[in-house]
């Protein structure tokens, strides 16, 4: 069984990276943890929601029935199909919705992350004209599939006043890489409330760092993840301050670093993130300065559990755009083998970022950094290869998807698993790396600086004096480093609480941890 159900939220305490927890093999069918995220309502405002699914290994579930038991709020709570699926009310405060196509669960980035996800079709959640602030209970959440699968999660829903928060306008700033940039953190009230206590959600690029430390605000490493404010904004007043970042020296030049925050009431916070600890949360660091406050503003305990009705533009962003020239080398890594006819053995190759830059292609689209081509030498044939591999038609080359993001100084190898069919002194494969890729986001990286040692070779049985060495690219030691690919973060923060935010419906940016990290420095 899963070591600790809905693992995709353990990594909030370590800037919302996805954490895979080692886990008990599954003996037969794959088993499932559903999650349905808390929820704050507001009288007259409607919010979206559906059951999330998590398994080890992908899986596909048919005949899929998802159950909603509301009724300890039903007077207060209606639950309604988005979709268009078949759903039933057997009785009050009880709704069961037919999946209308199986439910596949697909792998998660990092490629090896182990974490694979499926959602079933959306709900509308909306208090009644009967609700009062304060009002809460539980939402059973439960779906069962062909087969005996079937699963169960309890979602806390309470009732909450309903405000609007806005994020002020995006900005463009330049820095080299190192250099330090100030920029503004602005929000306002655009509802009909004053707003009572908030909190603001960064998502940072890598490069993207901080050396304050609020006592009111939480970090991984030089990562700044997330401030709480318990000032009120009343309404059509705003708030503002400066935040001090600066770029990592190993930042990528010329390019353009990104950086958002995402504000939003302390109950839908609370709702985001309930069950981080539960599920074995490793903690953040709370600063241990002073406090950053957004302006003179009165302060008043908080009176009620409030939730933004605006959703849309809560968010302020900024652009860094690094000047000078700080460029990536990533060198091939190759190997040398020895074994008898009919023997297996392990070949370990991939990569080297050389640096000094990190490449960092972290998107919305998923692509990898760049891609690695794996030929097998010939009289030998692949028995295991890595997952993030796929045999080119009628060829002897695998083609290798690598991580968003590359770290510089750190080494990215993978496995392959090789029959010796015949003994050929001397065969030779290859490995290459940036190979050319006509992927839907685009190809392999081509701006190395040093293309001479993209290339290096797999030696099986070397004849003596035959200079048979692995063919290692120049800058690589050839040290192997873990499966590739793997996030190359050394603590696992790539941006904000984006991985969390996106699971859970709020939007923003993602990069996984994966359940081990293999890179070696």
């Amino acid at each position: 069984m899963l070591k600790h159900s809905l693992r995709f939220l353990a990594g909030l305490g370590a800037a919302g990276a996805l954490v895979a927890a080692s886990a008990t093999p599954a003996v037969a069918a794959v088993e499932i943890e559903p999650y349905f995220q808390d929820t704050t309502l507001a009288v007259g405002a409607t919010k979206t929601n559906r059951l999330l699914l998590y398994a080890d290994e992908p899986t596909t579930l048919n005949d899929v029935s998802v159950r909603y038991d509301y009724r300890s709020l039903a007077s207060k709570i209606t639950i309604t199909p988005v979709d268009g699926q078949e759903c039933a009310a057997p009785e009050p405060g009880v709704l069961v919705c037919e999946e209308r196509f199986g439910v596949s669960l697909s792998e998660l980035p990092p490629l090896g992350s182990g974490i694979h996800r499926g959602v079933t079709e959306r709900v509308n959640m909306a208090a009644t004209q009967d609700a009062q602030v304060g009002d809460s209970g539980d939402v059973v959440v439960s779906f069962q599939a062909a087969g005996g699968q079937r699963g169960s999660y309890t979602s806390q829903v309470r009732i909450g006043e309903g405000v609007d928060l806005a994020g002020g306008p995006f900005t463009t700033h330049s820095s080299k890489p190192g250099g330090k940039v100030s920029v503004p953190l602005a929000v306002s009230n655009a509802g009909k409330k004053t707003i009572t206590g908030f909190v603001a959600v960064f998502d940072l690029s890598y490069s993207v760092r901080t050396r304050d430390r609020f006592s009111n605000c939480l970090y991984s490493d030089d990562h700044l993840i997330s401030c709480e404010f318990d000032e009120e904004i009343p309404v059509g007043e705003g708030l503002s301050t400066t935040l001090n970042l600066e770029l990592a020296k190993d930042t990528y030049a010329p390019t353009n670093q990104a950086g958002y925050a995402e504000f939003m009431t302390t109950a839908d916070f609370e709702d985001l993130t309930r069950v981080r600890e539960a599920v074995g949360s490793r903690a953040a660091a709370r600063g241990n300065g002073p406090k950053l406050t957004l302006a003179e503003a009165p302060i008043r305990a908080r009176q009620a559990d409030q939730t933004d009705v605006g959703p849309g533009y809560d968010y302020t962003g900024w652009t860094i755009k690094v000047t000078g020239r700080n460029g990536t080398d990533l060198a091939a890594i190759g190997d040398a083998l020895r074994g008898r006819a009919g023997a297996v053995v392990t070949a370990t190759v991939g990569f080297r970022n050389n640096g000094p830059a990190t490449l960092d292609k972290v998107n919305a689209d998923w692509e990898a950094a760049t891609h690695t081509v794996v030929e097998l030498p010939p009289g030998t044939t692949a028995v295991e290869v890595p997952a993030s591999c796929q045999l080119r038609p009628g060829t002897r080359t695998y083609q290798c998807a690598s991580e968003m993001l590359l770290v510089a100084g750190k080494t990215y190898t993978m496995e392959f698993r090789l029959r010796i069919d015949k003994v050929i002194p001397n065969a030779r494969g290859a490995v290459l790396v940036n190979a050319p890729c006509e992927c839907p986001a685009g190809g392999s990286f081509e701006d190395d600086i040093k293309p001479a040692n993209d290339r290096a070779t797999i030696v099986v049985n070397a004849a003596q004096g035959g200079g048979g060495g692995g063919g290692q690219g120049d800058g690589s030691d050839g040290d192997g480093g873990g499966a590739l690919p793997i996030t190359g973060s050394p603590t696992g923060l790539i941006a904000g609480v984006g991985g969390l935010l996106l699971v859970a419906g709020v939007g923003v940016c993602l990069l996984a941890r994966r359940r081990t990290t293999g890179f070696v420095a």
